[in-house]
């Protein structure tokens, strides 16, 4: 009897050494991965920054890097992507209108200083009249960039249409303009044309032809919220985990040193 018990102990202290020595499994912890859609340089970037930060959460944040002002918001839409940072509100809601879309603006990231370029205006007096204005062909942009012109008293615009106002709207045009309406994409372009006098445009995209606001005849005098570039999900997830870790990450004060540091001369953080 008293061999069996101390075969016993034995065989129960080798299985006790055995189970200490044999290799632990290593524990996997899978990261969600959240997709979002840009196309600029600046919104790029701000995404770049705020990946390590998303990485702290338990996120994998992954760019979809498109090339027009179409995709992002279609990719969105089409539940493609988690998110997209390419655009203001009222661009936004121009989308939902006209495709009977759902998408929302969840966080103002930054405001970018627009206005209007001259090649050869030194002057707002040296603006020949007659000649050519090339103006964004949306209708969000346009109306910011009249109300640009005429708070500038190069035109009037009926009263109180604001930041909304169309080509329909301008009741004086003192200095007989000429409008050329273009897409974002290419309004740059139009800077060299013959008879194009002044050029709307965002530092994002005029920076093609390397020009800053500081090269700008004409500033906005004071920066509207509504136009600030946004952090953009749909309703059905705007709430989600997901969302709120990239909000979280958007924001950080590592993405806002990043816009005072690098972007201070063409943005305004708006969080």
């Amino acid at each position: 009897m008293k061999k069996k018990l101390v075969l016993l102990s034995l065989m129960s202290a080798l299985m006790l050494i055995v189970v200490a020595c044999a290799p632990k499994k290593k524990e996997t912890t899978t990261k969600k991965t959240v997709k979002i859609a840009a196309h600029l340089p600046t919104m790029v970037d701000i995404i770049k920054i705020a990946t390590p930060v998303m990485a702290k959460d338990g996120y994998v944040l992954e760019l979809v890097q498109v090339n027009d002002n179409i995709q992002y918001n279609e990719l969105l839409n089409n539940q493609e992507v988690d998110a997209n940072f390419a655009q203001h509100q009222p661009f936004m809601e121009k989308f939902n209108e006209e495709r009977q879309a759902n998408l929302v603006a969840v966080q103002k990231i930054y405001d970018a200083k627009v206005g209007f370029y001259a090649k050869e205006a030194q002057t707002i007096e040296d603006i020949p009249e007659g000649s050519k204005v090339a103006l964004p062909s949306d209708v969000s942009n346009e109306g910011r960039a009249l109300a640009i012109l005429a708070d500038a008293g190069l035109i009037t615009l009926k009263q109180g249409v604001g930041f909304e106002g169309t080509l329909k709207d301008i009741e004086d045009n003192p200095k007989k303009f000429q409008w050329l309406s273009v897409d974002l994409l290419n309004l740059a372009e139009t800077y060299d044309e013959a008879g194009v006098s002044l050029v709307y445009n965002y530092p994002a995209y005029i920076a093609k032809i390397g020009l800053t606001p500081a090269d700008a005849l004409i500033l906005e005098k004071k920066i509207d919220q509504r136009f600030a570039i946004s952090l953009v999900a749909r309703e059905d997830n705007q709430d989600s985990a997901e969302i709120k870790a990239l909000k979280k990450a958007m924001t950080s004060p590592e993405v806002k040193d990043y816009l005072e540091k690098e972007h201070g001369e063409t943005t305004v953080p708006a969080f």
